[in-house]
């Protein structure tokens, strides 16, 4: 499977099944997230075997059951758009072999004992992992041209951009972000306001998606992830 098909494959799941991820699984993935997290700076940690933080009345309020695996999404303060960006890529690459995620804002509870919070860090959200109970459902899309500036005929690798991250995860399927295209096949990449927050979470999230889609040797971004 390769990236763009683990975008187009991946849906968020909340019901898993009682079966442990194999060992060879675990430690492929820690050795991903760990290179994401020299290249990025980032502090994600893999956590198994582990059901509290989704034993909780929140946890079943928001439909999750089954859930003893998560990475814990720990970085800077003000991370936040990098933390999307390279939570995102361990979420495809984990698709790619054969699980099933879901980011989670607020339908857990902290355990502090069982990932690691250094000063100036915060724990920003969870990423629920392992194998579903289902494959989860495509959430609704709407037209790419309301989330696209584009002077003249759009690209078509911007266009491929845009489809694989319109398939992007956002907190309630909020979509608070928009892509312009400059001069020089610069892309912008800009979050808009959101009541309920996690916009800059959810433009990392996004930009990695979009970066798959329109293939990376096509364009550079203006922003920073």
């Amino acid at each position: 499977m390769t990236e763009k098909e683990a975008i187009i494959a991946r849906h968020s799941v909340r019901q898993y099944l009682e079966k442990p991820i194999e060992e060879k699984i675990i430690e492929e993935l820690n050795d991903f997230i760990r290179g994401c997290n020299r290249e990025g700076g980032t502090h994600l940690q893999l956590v198994v075997n582990e059901p509290k933080a989704f034993a909780s009345g929140m946890a079943k309020y928001g439909k999750f059951s089954g859930v003893s695996n998560y990475i814990a999404v720990v970085g800077k303060r003000g991370d936040d758009v990098k933390l999307g960006y390279y939570g995102e890529k361990v979420v495809i690459r984990a698709q790619m072999l054969g699980l099933n995620t879901c980011w989670v804002g607020l339908s857990f509870s902290k355990q502090p004992d069982a990932y690691h919070v250094f000063e100036g860090e915060k724990l920003f959200c969870v990423i629920a992992l392992g194998y579903g109970a289902n494959q989860g459902v495509q959430h609704k899309l709407r037209p790419i041209e309301d989330y696209a500036e584009v002077n003249g005929t759009m690209p078509e690798w911007f266009r491929q951009g845009m489809e694989a991250a319109m398939l992007a995860p956002t907190a309630v399927n909020q979509q608070k972000f928009k892509f312009v295209l400059h001069e020089g096949n610069k892309v912008e990449a800009k979050s808009r306001f959101s009541l309920i927050g996690y916009a800059k979470l959810d433009l990392g999230i996004v930009m990695y998606d979009f970066e798959v889609g329109a293939g990376k040797e096509n364009f550079s971004y203006l922003c920073e992830k």
